[in-house]
């Protein structure tokens, strides 16, 4: 037969999968998180009194923080490796001007005001954090050893110590948790971490004294809520009465009473997960949890696959984090742990940490595109 009457054989384009490999995006981290934003702003209309605005203004924060997700997702890691020391160091520095010359709100000094821009540097150093950490254990034994161990700690405990004098506690903790982790997930021994719980254990008399009162007041509000409920402790009753009032499946979205009937302070912002139980019910709460789990489990399959221990430390700590947050959340609208002010990520209304966790996003997409494009 002649080869003019063969048909050549059809070759295929590019798969949508491999064209989004190309352009190192996630389908499924992107897909999970594009959900949670979603659910948010649908429960953030509900939560703010139907205002179409501030749901519109959270809209915007998080196609912002999407198009930083995606832009981070296209530099290798090992720039984020070798830009880590320069980060912390930046972030360290702001962190010191914050002292001198930042900006009193609601009795904290938390912001920078550069006159054109007006940020949290405290956000920075919750993705610089874990680079530093990851990129220090980097090349070196692992499990670390006792200097090594000492010198991670160090490098945790300056930023740290900044962020708590201004004070914010809850930012401190998220930070302290990315570095942890990285540490953590490292090898550090069992012995150190026991070590660590009982000296802090030891310090709780001291650290009790060195709290604000307002600091003393959650933590006392945590132990008894009902010994003020219309004071200290309104927020945790009236967040209790919405969770339990929502049962299996909820009031239904808009009908719920506690928030709009302004019963249920922060109910936007803070305490949103209430309003989410109270609407949705228990099948609402799963949905989210599931998507969380989902998302952090995509994270730790990431980390699982990196190419070094820099790109398995940093994915880790990134996805573990994100996990605190939500537990912190959680916790604390549940009554189960003291208020620190963590928001729900991605689902509370704020912008600065809904764009410093799709940047962290951002760097995990970059380690998992990257590697199946130097393996293939």
């Amino acid at each position: 037969m002649s080869s003019a009457l063969t048909p050549t054989p059809h070759t295929p384009s590019a798969t949508w999968s491999e064209r989004l490999l190309k352009l190192h995006i996630d389908v499924w981290l992107v897909g999970l998180l594009a959900a949670v934003g979603c659910m948010g702003l649908a429960v953030l209309y509900s939560a703010s009194g139907g205002s179409a605005n501030e749901v519109f203004a959270q809209f915007q924060r998080l196609v912002l923080g999407f198009v930083v997700m995606i832009t981070l997702a296209q530099v290798p890691p090992d720039y984020y490796r070798a830009g880590a020391p320069w980060f912390y160091g930046a972030a360290c520095v702001l962190l010191v001007l914050v002292l001198v010359l930042g900006d009193h709100a609601k009795g904290a000094q938390r912001w920078l005001d550069l006159g054109v821009l007006r940020f949290q540097p405290s956000e920075m150093m919750k993705l610089a954090m874990p680079m530093m950490v990851a990129a220090w254990l980097h090349g070196r034994p692992l499990p670390p050893g006792w200097r090594d161990v000492l010198m991670t700690l160090a490098l945790i405990g300056l930023p740290s110590s900044l962020v708590v004098v201004q004070p914010d506690l809850g930012t401190c903790l998220l930070i302290m948790a990315a570095g942890g982790f990285a540490l953590y997930l490292g090898g550090l021994s069992w012995r150190w971490i026991v070590g660590a719980a009982a000296a802090i254990a030891a310090a709780a008399p001291l650290l009790w004294y060195r709290l604000h009162d307002y600091q003393r007041n959650r933590v006392l509000t945590f132990l008894d809520p009902e010994s003020d409920p219309l004071g200290t402790g309104y927020h945790i009753t009236q967040s209790k009465i919405a969770i339990g009032s929502g049962g299996a499946f909820g009031k239904g979205l808009l009908n719920g009473t506690q928030a709009k009937l302004d019963f249920l302070p922060e109910a936007h912002t803070d305490f949103i997960f209430a309003v989410l139980a109270e609407e949705l019910g228990m099948i609402g709460v799963l949905a989210l949890l599931c998507l969380y789990v989902a998302i952090v489990g995509r994270g730790l399959f990431i980390a699982m696959r990196g190419h070094d221990s820099f790109q398995r430390l940093l994915a880790g700590a990134l996805s573990l984090t994100f996990f605190i947050y939500v537990f912190i959340n959680m916790g604390m609208v549940m009554g189960l742990m003291p208020v620190v002010g963590v928001p729900l990520p991605l689902f509370s209304y704020g912008g600065t940490s809904a764009v410093t966790l799709l940047a962290g996003f951002g760097m995990l997409m970059s380690i998992h595109t990257h590697r199946k494009l130097l393996t293939s």
